[in-house]
């Protein structure tokens, strides 16, 4: 008795049997892995972006705590801190005129 391979055969005949397939396709896990990979750099990314945030915090906070001390010297000195920062003029409260 001759016995003639038809493609797919072995399959559908895995298929009737209940046999699963026990792996994935190679296309089918090289995609799997190329997201994996692209959604690991997010992370990676991520993580780099929130670590310079929270230097800049820091190094913003330094700068707030500097401007304070400054604006206490020149409360001290001048009465007031409210300077123009572009001209360094000196606005008094006192100097408001009234309508």
């Amino acid at each position: 008795m001759a016995t003639t391979k038809v493609k797919g055969t072995s399959k559908k005949i895995k298929e009737l049997k209940g046999v699963k397939p026990e792996k994935v396709t190679d296309e089918q896990l090289a995609k799997v892995q190329e997201v994996v990979n692209e959604v690991n750099r997010t992370y990676i990314e991520l993580g780099r972006l929130c670590a310079n945030q929270h230097g800049f915090l820091h190094q913003l906070a330094g700068k707030q705590d500097e401007l304070s001390l400054i604006q206490k010297e020149l409360k001290k000195s001048y009465g007031t801190d409210d300077v123009d920062i572009q001209t360094g003029v000196i606005n008094y409260k006192d100097d408001v005129k009234a309508n």
